[in-house]
C-alpha cells in the first residue's frame, strides 16, 4: 500500500495515553514522518475537539457498534514474534481504549486470524469486541473445515459477524451461513466485495436473502456505492460496512502537499486521513468503516475520524470534486 509518509507526526508510544484519554472519555500503513508538512498541521482556529465516537445501529436488531472499526489485510499478517506484533499490540489498546469494538478480518488474509487471536487473548479484549470473519471456500467439506480452523485461530466459539467472502461459493457458503447462525455460533450474517463490478450482483443478492449486513468498497476515488448500493440497503433494513475507504492508500498520494478544505476545522477534521474516514460514514446508510494500520498512532488518528460532525451534502461532493 502506498506510504502515508509526510501524513502525520510520529507520535511515541509514551505519549498515546494522553491523546487516548479524550477519545475515550467522550482511530494506513507505511513510514511515518518525523515532521508533518505546514499543510497537514491543525489549523488555529480548530475548535476543541468535543463530542463521542459516532455509534451507528444495526437495523436488523437495533444494536448499536462504533462507526470506525478495524480492518486486517496486510497490517495483521505479520509473524507472531516481530516487531510488527509488539506495535500491533499497541494499536489494538489503542483502538479498545478509544472506543473501539469492530475488527474485520479472514481466513484468507494470510495468518491474521491467527493474529487477531492473539491479540485479543493477551489484551484481555475479546469480550468487547465485535468479530467479524469470513467464508471463503469452494466446496462444503472445505467450508466446515474453513469455518473450524477460524474458530481455533480466533481463539472463540463465535463470532458476531461471519460473512460470504467476495460472493464466493454462493450456493452453499450462504446456506451453511445461515446454519451457523440458527446455531448461535455468528449473530449476524452478510455479504462482501471489493469492487464496483460487483454492485450489480451483490444488489440482487440483497433482494433475493436479505443479509444483516454488506460489505462493499467506497471513497471519493470510488463513490458508485452511494447510488447504489447504499439506498438499496436503507429499503431493505441492511447494515453496511465501507471497506478501501483510503482506495489502498493511493488517495494520500494525490493529496500530498494539498492543504485540507477551508470547512474541515469547524467539522473537528485535521488530517486527511480523518476526512477520508467522515466521508466514507456520513451517508446514512453506512454502518462502520474499517481501515487497517499496523502504528498506534494512526489508529488514533483514525478513531478521531469518527468524532465530529457528519459532512453535508455539500462537503461530501467536494471531497469527490477534489478527485474528479
Amino acid at each position: 500500500m502506498t506510504s502515508r509518509r509526510d501524513f502525520l507526526t510520529t507520535a511515541s508510544l509514551a505519549g498515546l495515553g494522553l491523546v487516548l484519554a479524550p477519545l475515550a472519555a467522550c482511530g494506513r500503513d507505511g513510514k511515518p514522518a518525523t515532521t508533518a508538512p505546514a499543510s497537514r498541521a491543525r489549523p488555529a482556529r480548530t475548535p476543541p475537539r468535543g463530542g463521542a465516537l459516532a455509534m451507528r445501529a444495526i437495523p436488523s436488531t437495533g444494536e448499536r457498534i462504533p462507526a470506525i472499526g478495524v480492518g486486517t489485510s496486510g497490517s495483521y499478517e505479520v509473524a507472531a514474534d516481530s516487531p510488527a506484533f509488539a506495535a500491533l499490540r499497541e494499536v489494538v489498546k489503542a483502538f479498545f481504549e478509544g472506543g473501539g469494538t469492530v475488527i474485520d478480518t479472514s481466513p484468507n488474509y494470510s495468518n491474521a486470524e491467527d493474529i487477531v487471536g492473539a491479540l485479543l487473548a493477551d489484551g484481555g479484549w475479546r469480550e468487547r469486541c465485535f468479530l467479524a470473519t469470513k467464508l471463503a471456500a469452494d466446496d462444503q467439506d472445505a467450508l466446515e473445515r474453513q469455518w473450524a480452523e477460524s474458530k481455533r485461530r480466533l481463539r472463540t466459539g463465535k463470532v458476531e459477524l461471519l460473512q460470504v467472502h467476495n460472493l464466493r461459493n454462493m450456493a452453499q457458503a450462504w446456506p451453511y451461513a445461515r446454519k451457523l447462525k440458527d446455531a448461535g455460533e455468528t449473530r449476524y450474517i452478510g455479504l462482501t466485495h471489493f469492487q464496483e463490478r460487483a454492485h450489480a450482483d451483490l444488489a440482487r443478492l440483497m433482494r433475493a436473502e436479505k443479509p444483516d449486513f454488506v460489505q462493499i468498497n467506497y471513497s471519493p476515488t470510488a463513490p458508485q456505492a452511494a447510488d447504489t448500493i447504499f439506498p438499496l440497503a436503507q429499503d431493505l433494513g441492511i447494515a453496511v460496512i465501507v471497506n478501501r475507504a483510503f482506495d489502498d492508500g493511493r488517495l494520500f498520494a494525490r493529496v500530498a502537499d494539498k492543504p485540507l478544505p477551508g470547512w474541515a476545522a469547524e467539522m473537528q477534521i485535521d488530517s486527511w486521513a480523518q476526512l477520508f474516514l467522515r466521508f466514507a460514514i456520513s451517508p446514512a446508510a453506512v454502518t462502520v468503516v474499517i481501515p487497517a494500520t499496523g502504528k498506534p498512532e494512526r489508529q488514533v488518528d483514525n478513531l478521531k475520524g469518527g468524532i465530529g460532525p457528519m459532512l453535508t451534502a455539500a462537503q461530501q461532493a467536494d471531497v469527490r470534486q477534489l478527485f474528479a
